[in-house]
């Protein structure tokens, strides 16, 4: 406390004093009295209390009128909906698990999964890096940065990553090849994360290389801050062979740091610095600076110049074939250290036996999860490893606002077409680096079955991310785009989110798995112990979840559900799609209604279920009034119950609900469009529909066998490996089709510029789903084991065979393949769930 407050608390002390010692002394009464006319006591007060009403009465006169201000002010200001209202409960990232040296190990990392190469560090405001390269297609020169499928590289992906710290791809572009090669450090005097290096080896195939485009590659590596820090080129003149040093700054989370250039080759260096608020398009700033010197002085090459305070630096690499180079981010190099030496670790012989050993290590560890050598050929054991690799190198961290579509909010003032969220970070894997490179949470359930098994701490902060995206109702987008560089990819009319629609809760299926693992002592104590410790934290959203489902998706009829977004009122669809269902143009009721129920969501929410009586039962919890999952999940398992809402006898096969005609198709008719008519394809009915089971044998008919309801000494049971097995429905010698070949809608467009989706082609998800469930009844004593067992032996031989020769014949794993030739079809490489071929190579199938 200073002199002049204890000053005025003395002075306060004594003025009481004083009264205390005036009250004393006066009588007991210190006003008069005087009757009223009606006869009452109205007291007189003196002049030092008639001041002090009055001072009362100034202050409550104000007080009111803020108050009434306030109020009136709160009644016109629009109030946060709860679409865009965060979950009201502790952050799972938050947990001290995802603190300390666990968030710095994971602090830097291939996170931009979009581009051929870029890395970041899981901030908000990061210092990025990234590589761009003059290829050749079509006898025409292009600039390569994001993974693009008209750029029709051979080959790209990373065939061996950790997922922390190490990383091998190998990028084929039209005869010359690109290996690039990424490594962290963490040393005594490295700021915050430590320090990273890249190496990019670049030779050609003769044989494919056409000369007349040179005999030398170009490289463009670059670093920017997204903060708006300015970054120094170190001189005007870049001689590597004179200096290594090419660019430092400084942030506030690394400090102080200097970028590095080392090679043993002959190579050229040029640079330019810009200053731009937009990281989405860098390679357009190197496009325009190098048009500009074409035009000026006829070269190919950056302008060595800078703009003023640039935050992006892009630095041109220029050398014959083959040529080798080393780039090294080292951090706080504000703190004393010795510089050269990190430098030299992180270079040269150093570097390649670090990265050496980093291969062994992996190979080392793929083995011991996976086991393969006993259970699958070499060939199929490389695939296997590209697989993880390229899943685990594709893990992506993105920040930004959701945009959620309401037509209408109340409270603002006007109307729009959505509302942001609140700003979130999410950390996820994604399933296609080229196609779908953010994060879709169907897919993602899928995904951390494979993670988890290869790193439970990365799984669990991705989970976690995940569920922290929870509004208060409980619940969470489907489709994650957040930032710029996300926006870019994505049509406009796909960006917002529907509140109102769900996805299918996959996470569960990961939880589920991660549950029978502790249970079957798979971790060792710590990891068990935090893996409790997080279930506990997440319960309380997951509960939300559940109950977001089980009242937001619940049908008319007890334990029914219907995916919600269908519309109703088309005219250009044959069928229209469930998108949130996540099986999109997969054939449904003709005329969507709050009538229909869909068998996938039951069979999901059955999951859903399990999985939580699994958590309660683990953190010994009691059931809340009115949540009592153990008898949900008995109620969506009676088989009586399930086979009376969707089972057909006369097909032998389980069916969605709801009002239907088979009596519908697409038909060419004159539409009028303002003055004129357009011939256009549009939807034709010619019977009325009818509340029926819908009659389309598929994947979805297969949910209740893929969640093991089916009882193994069933007749039914029978029924279902009779409708996998048969040729003319679902067998091909590549995986089960999605739809059968006898459905009306098989391989139809659903309106005239939407392909056939999962109309017939062959998902990997639902084939582990499937291969799942036969591994299991092929295990379980019953009339229909050993049928079980055939039929599991010759499907997950034909999978596996089929994704690895198309992998050897295209150098990609596909998002789908096709059911007539097997040949991958779609989003390329798709290393999302298609990944799941190294689980079903192990026969890894858990408890799913």
């Amino acid at each position: 406390m200073t002199v002049s407050g204890r000053t005025a608390v003395r002075s306060r002390a004594k003025s009481l004093s004083d009264a205390d010692s005036r009250r004393e002394r006066r009588p007991l009464l210190n006003r008069h009295r005087e009757r009223s006319k009606y006869g009452s006591s109205i007291p007189i007060f003196n002049t030092a209390n008639l001041k002090v009403v009055l001072g009362i009465c100034f202050v409550a006169f104000f007080t009111i009128f803020f108050m009434i201000r306030h109020l009136m002010n709160s009644a016109t200001e629009p109030k946060l909906p709860r679409a865009v209202t965060p979950f009201p409960a502790p952050k799972i990232m938050d947990l001290h698990q995802f603190q300390g040296e666990h968030k710095e190990s994971l602090y830097w990392g291939t996170y931009r999964p979009h581009t051929y190469l870029g890395i970041r560090a899981r901030t908000p405001k990061s210092l990025m890096a990234g590589l761009m390269w003059i290829g050749v297609k079509d006898g025409r020169y292009h600039l390569r940065h994001v993974c693009r499928h008209e750029d029709d590289l051979s080959t790209y992906g990373w065939t061996k990553h950790n997922g922390r710290d190490f990383g091998h791809q190998v990028l084929v572009d039209h005869g010359m090849t690109l290996t690039t090669r990424f490594l962290k450090s963490k040393v005594e005097g490295s700021g915050y994360g430590g320090d990273w290096a890249v190496r990019i080896n670049v030779e050609i195939d003769k044989s494919k290389w056409n000369e007349e485009f040179g005999k030398g590659a170009q490289l463009f590596f670059y670093l920017a801050d997204e903060a708006g820090n300015a970054l120094d080129v170190s001189r005007e003149k870049l001689n590597i062979h004179e200096d290594s040093l090419l660019a430092t700054g400084t942030r506030g989370d690394i400090g102080d740091w200097q970028l590095h250039f080392k090679s043993m080759d002959d190579l050229e260096l040029h640079y330019s610095g810009f200053r731009t608020p937009h990281f989405h398009n860098l390679s357009d700033l190197v496009e325009e600076n190098l048009a500009s010197q074409i035009h000026k002085h006829a070269r190919l090459q950056l302008s060595d110049s800078l703009d003023d305070a640039p935050n992006v630096l892009v630095f041109q690499i220029i050398g014959g074939f083959p040529f080798t180079t080393d780039i090294v981010l080292i951090t706080g190099t504000d703190i004393e250290s010795s510089q050269e030496e990190r430098v030299s670790m992180l270079t040269g012989t150093s570097l390649s036996n670090q990265l050496k050993y980093k291969e062994q290590e992996f190979d080392q560890k793929f083995e011991k999860i996976f086991n393969l050598s006993e259970k699958v050929d070499s060939e199929s054991i490389s695939v296997a490893k590209a697989a993880i690799g390229n899943l685990l190198g594709g893990i992506g961290y993105f920040y930004g606002q959701s945009k959620i579509a309401l037509s209408r909010i109340l409270n603002l003032r006007e109307d729009v077409n959505y509302i942001s969220y609140w700003p979130a970070e999410l950390y996820t894997a994604v399933p296609s680096r080229s196609f779908f490179p953010r994060g879709f949470l169907w897919d993602e359930g899928f995904h951390q079955l494979i993670i988890w098994r290869w790193d439970i701490h990365i799984s669990l902060d991705i989970i976690g991310h995940w569920l922290d995206l929870m509004n208060v109702d409980g619940w969470i987008p489907r489709e994650q785009i957040l930032g710029a560089e996300s926006l870019s990819r994505v049509p406009e009319e796909f960006v917002p989110q529907h509140p109102t629609n769900g996805n299918p809760p996959t996470l569960f299926l990961a939880l589920n798995d991660i549950i029978s693992g502790l249970k079957n002592n798979e971790f060792t104590a710590m990891d068990g112990s935090k893996i409790s410790v997080f279930l506990e934290r997440a319960f309380v959203r997951l509960e939300a979840w559940f109950h977001w489902f089980n009242t937001t998706q619940s049908g008319k009829q007890m334990s029914s559900y219907y995916w919600h977004g269908r519309d109703n009122r088309t005219m250009r669809e044959i069928n229209p799609k469930a998108l949130s269902s996540g099986l999109d143009d997969y054939p449904r009721a003709s005329h969507p209604s709050e009538d229909e129920y869909h068998l996938d969501l039951r069979c999901w929410m059955l999951l859903a279920a399990d999985c939580m009586r699994s958590i309660q039962e683990l953190l010994d919890m009691k059931n809340k009034p009115g949540m009592d999952y153990g008898y949900t999940a008995k109620l969506l398992s009676n088989f009586e119950l399930l086979n009376q809402m969707h089972f057909d006898d006369s097909y032998g096969a389980y069916f969605d609900f709801g009002n239907h005609t088979e009596k519908v198709q697409l038909r060419w008719k004159e539409v009028e469009a303002g003055n004129y008519a357009t011939r256009q394809l549009v939807r034709d009915v010619t019977e009325i529909p009818v509340l029926r089971l819908v009659p389309h044998i598929g994947y979805v008919s297969l949910f209740p066998f893929m969640g093991r309801i089916i009882p193994s000494e069933s007749w039914i049971l029978e029924k279902q490996l009779e409708l996998i097995s048969n040729r003319s429905l679902l067998w091909t010698n590549y995986g089960l089709r999605s739809l059968a070949k006898t459905s009306s809608l098989y391989m139809k467009h659903n309106t005239e510029h939407d392909p056939p989706y999962w109309r017939g082609p062959i998902w990997i998800n639902m084939n582990y789903r499937i291969l799942s469930a036969l591994y299991h009844y092929s295990q379980e004593n019953g009339p229909h084991q050993e049928k079980a067992k055939a039929v599991y032996e010759e499907l997950r031989s034909n999978v596996i065979r089929n994704i690895v020769r198309n992998y050897q014949q295209s150098g990609f794993l596909w998002e789908q393949y096709d059911q007539i030739k097997g040949k991958g079809k779609g989003a390329h490489p798709f290393t999302g769930w298609t990944s799941l071929v190294v689980l079903i190579m192990a026969e890894a199938y858990g408890n799913i």
